[in-house]
C-alpha cells in the first residue's frame, strides 16, 4: 500500500536576497529586483504542480517605502510591468491572484490594475496566488482591529461574538487557510512582519539561497509507491529519493540510504 505524500496546501514565502543577489554580479539593486520577479512565475508553477493549492508572496512591504526614493520608484515599476503580465499569466495558467495588504497608499494607475487583475482571475480555478502589497503584520491587525471596533460601535459586532475565527474574518487573508509552510531566502532568522497572525503553526524552511536563484536544488522531494512517483516526474521534477524498492522497503530505509549516500566524504 502506498504511503500518502504530505503536500502542504499554502505555502508563504518571503522572497529576500535581490539586492545581495546583484551586488555579487556587480550590478545595480534594481537588476536583482527585476531578476528576483522573473522568478516568480516559475515558483508558482512548479508549486502547482507538486499540488500546492495556496501560494503567499511577501512583495513590497509596509517598511520598503523607507528605501531610497530611487530604489522605490524602480520597484513601482516594476510592479505596473509585473501586474501587467501576470494578467496574461493568469489567464494562461488558470491562476486567481489576490492582493493583501494597504493599496490605498500605491498610486491610482496601480490600484486599478490590482482590482482588474483580481476581477479577471477570480474564477479561474487552478493555484489561489497572493500577492503582499504594502503589507505589514502589525498594519494589518491594526486595520482589522479598527474595522472591529466601527462594527462595534454601530451595533454590529458583540464582545462575546470575537473569536479567533471572527478576527481571521477581519483580515486581509479572509477565508484563505493559514500557511503550513513559510519558506524565506537569503538566510535570515526572522520574520519581518510577515503574516504574524497566519504564521502561528507554520513549519519554517529558511535557506541561505537568494531569491533569483532559489529553485527545485534546495528542496528534496521522496516519494513512496509508483503512482507518486509518476506524478512528481511528470511534473517536470526531480526526484530524490524513491521507495519502496529492493534496497530500501520502505520510506525509513530509503531516506537513511539518501542522507548516508550524501554524508560520504563529509
Amino acid at each position: 500500500m502506498e504511503e500518502n505524500l504530505k503536500i502542504p496546501a499554502h505555502v508563504a514565502l518571503i522572497l529576500d536576497g535581490n539586492g545581495r543577489w546583484a551586488k555579487k554580479r556587480m550590478l545595480p539593486r534594481n537588476a536583482g529586483h527585476a531578476a528576483g520577479s522573473k522568478n516568480v512565475e516559475k515558483i508558482c508553477e512548479a508549486a502547482w504542480n507538486m499540488g500546492i493549492e495556496y501560494v503567499t508572496m511577501y512583495a513590497f512591504s509596509t517598511e520598503n517605502w523607507s528605501r531610497p526614493q530611487e530604489e522605490v520608484d524602480a520597484l513601482m515599476k516594476l510592479l505596473h510591468s509585473y501586474l501587467k503580465d501576470c494578467i496574461k499569466t493568469s489567464k494562461k495558467n488558470n491562476m486567481q491572484v489576490r492582493v493583501i495588504g494597504d493599496i490605498s497608499r500605491l498610486e491610482p494607475e496601480l490600484q486599478d490594475k490590482i482590482r482588474e487583475l483580481e476581477e479577471i482571475s477570480a474564477q479561474n480555478t487552478g493555484l489561489h496566488f497572493q500577492v503582499a502589497l504594502n503589507y505589514g503584520g502589525r498594519d494589518e491587525i491594526r486595520r482589522a482591529v479598527r474595522k472591529m471596533v466601527q462594527d462595534a460601535e454601530d451595533g454590529n459586532l458583540k464582545a462575546s461574538e470575537v473569536t479567533e475565527d471572527k478576527i481571521a474574518d477581519y483580515l486581509d487573508t479572509k477565508d484563505i487557510p493559514d500557511p503550513d509552510l513559510m519558506i524565506r531566502t537569503s538566510g535570515e532568522l526572522r520574520l519581518s512582519n510577515y503574516l504574524l497572525w497566519q504564521l502561528a503553526y507554520a513549519e519554517f524552511y529558511v535557506t541561505d539561497c537568494l531569491w533569483p536563484d532559489f529553485d527545485q536544488k534546495e528542496i528534496k522531494i521522496g516519494t513512496f509507491g509508483s503512482t507518486t512517483a509518476q506524478a512528481v516526474r511528470d511534473a517536470g521534477l526531480r526526484l530524490d529519493l524513491e521507495a519502496p524498492s529492493v534496497q530500501a522497503p520502505s520510506m525509513t530505509a530509503a531516506l537513511d540510504m539518501f542522507i548516508k549516500e550524501n554524508n560520504k566524504g563529509k
